[in-house]
């Protein structure tokens, strides 16, 4: 058995519009049409690029489309895919321009061009769906395409728009198969990355086949892939001992995660540090009880992340103090600087002061079968009910309709896992704690805002540091969010399955093309 550790790379690079690259890492292996099985509890929203921003969903994306940038493996800057360069034009960071391969053909036959591409940044932001990605295109103004080349408008320098393009927001689909203002409701995907998606079962499996057209940043594509969806950690134990699947990714459950050892016969363990957190997220709209920030600032100072992350997580997660995690430009500890310490004492002077009803009642929501959802939601339940300041009501929901409770506004407390989008710490910020951020909170601040537009005028990333510390600052003050824990990266496969330790590296890229038979 081997035990690979990997570190996420920290060092963030100017992008550059280099020509095309091309990389492949897979082992050469034998049995080319032999399936390679991934289980993983990560469930998928959509399979409609407009209609999901979760890692299950885009985990699918990376794979079955292009977008004009991606990542080498464990990479900072994009590079181009399904695009022949990209780069900003003139001064201001303001317009970005991308040259189209011409060379893409959709599953249909029709030739991908300028128009597609257009098509698709238009319909994110005209569908704007409530768990879609349309937020990370808010520095958008609009599109145009000529012959093979898509010129972006923006409407604020945004340093961090070729990081966008590179994500599933920048999924490139068929203008001809796909709705211009709605979703696509079948189960179908037409797409020009390295898969071909075959069939798509919700919540059991998604067959993908190697796509014999692809053209890209890919050199070679992979095995026909199965991936199949548990509904939560336990199932995907229980699957991988029964010896059903040939990788477990995301997530095992954390006793399991870390009694694992190199001295275990018949299995490979990847362990990566990661940029994966978790934030606890308040509602501030004025019908919530947690509306008045005192109120939650009370609810800070009663969180115990050491006891959460010893408890619940076994240890293979680490206390998280700041909204960017721990190995990226700007990570701070503004949260342990302004709430040290657990201390009723402290919530109660908050509270106080707020001028409440004691206990302040509202409502937790959790979404069943997402890792030790469950487990952490009671666990927080009795930190925050310590001194009868506050009375939680804790429900769990199906993963599609916690998503439209917390969206719609109708829990007052929810915990989001956020994997990075893309290496950079704008991915922390803009998404979580801007004006109409995808945790729908409903929290806003100019100040706030203004950091963030601030931070995304400077090309060397480390110049933004400072705006991240500031904003980071405000963000413990104001408390929308507060962080839980940031985790490790497991993957476990057989000792034949050789790759995964490029399945998931911080840039938001899945790779199942990397896996091969040893």
């Amino acid at each position: 058995m081997r035990s690979v550790r990997m570190r996420i790379l920290a060092a963030l690079l100017i992008v550059s519009a280099a020509g095309a690259v091309g990389w492949q890492l897979r082992p050469t292996g034998a049995d080319h049409g032999r399936t390679i099985t991934v289980g993983t509890t990560d469930a998928v929203t959509a399979i409609d690029p407009a209609g999901a921003y979760d890692a299950g969903s885009w985990a699918l994306f990376s794979n079955v489309f292009q977008s004009l940038l991606t990542y080498r493996p464990n990479g900072a800057a994009p590079v181009p895919d399904a695009a022949k360069s990209c780069g900003f034009k003139g001064s201001g960071l303001r317009t970005y321009v991308c040259v189209l391969r011409d060379d893409l053909d959709f599953p249909s036959g029709r030739k991908m061009t300028a128009e597609d591409v257009k098509f698709s940044f238009e319909r994110v932001k005209r569908i704007n769906s409530d768990v879609g990605p349309a937020s990370l295109l808010g520095t958008l103004a609009s599109v145009d395409a000529k012959d093979l080349t898509v010129t972006f408008h923006l409407n604020s320098p945004d340093a961090t728009f070729p990081f966008k393009v590179a994500t599933g927001a920048g999924a490139i689909v068929d203008r001809e198969r796909y709705p211009k203002d709605g979703l696509r409701t079948d189960t179908g995907a037409d797409g020009t990355g390295p898969y071909v998606l075959k069939t798509y079962t919700k919540e059991k499996q998604a067959l993908l086949e190697p796509n014999e057209h692809y053209k890209g940043a890919v050199k070679s594509t992979g095995r026909p892939i199965r991936l199949r969806y548990y509904a939560d950690p336990p199932a995907l134990d229980k699957a991988w001992k029964a010896k059903q699947i040939d990788v477990a990714t995301r997530q095992l459950p954390p006793k399991v995660l870390a009694g694992l050892s190199p001295s275990d016969p018949g299995q490979q363990v990847i362990e990566a540090d990661s940029a994966e957190t978790r934030n606890l997220v308040l509602n501030v709209r004025a019908s919530s009880p947690l509306h008045d920030p005192l109120v939650r600032r009370a609810l800070a100072w009663l969180v115990d992340r050491e006891e959460l992350v010893g408890t619940v997580y076994q240890g293979t997660a680490e206390p998280l103090y700041s909204l960017i995690p721990a190995g990226l430009t700007g990570h701070t500890t503004s949260f342990f600087d302004d709430y040290p310490k657990s201390s009723v004492t402290q919530a109660r002077a908050l509270l106080t002061e707020a001028g409440v009803e004691l206990p302040v009642r509202f409502t937790y929501g959790y979404a069943k079968g997402r890792g030790v959802a469950a487990e952490e939601a009671a666990l927080l339940k009795r930190q925050l009910e310590k001194g009868g300041l506050f009375k939680v009501t804790v429900k769990g929901y199906e993963w599609t309709d916690y998503q439209k409770r917390y969206a719609a506004g109708k829990l007052d407390a929810y915990a989001v896992g956020w994997v990075a989008d893309f290496p950079d710490p704008d991915t922390f910020t803009g998404p979580i704690v801007g004006t109409g951020n995808s945790m729908k909170n409903e929290y806003s601040s100019k100040k706030v805002d203004r950091l963030i537009l601030d931070s995304r005028q400077y090309a060397d990333r480390a110049r933004a540091a400072q705006d991240f510390r500031a904003l980071q600052q405000l963000i413990a003050r104001d408390v929308p969010v507060i962080p839980l824990w940031q985790r490790k990266e497991y993957v476990v496969s057989s000792v034949d399955v050789g790759g995964s330790q490029y399945l998931s590296d911080g840039t938001g890229v899945f790779r199942l093309w990397n896996l091969d038979w040893i």
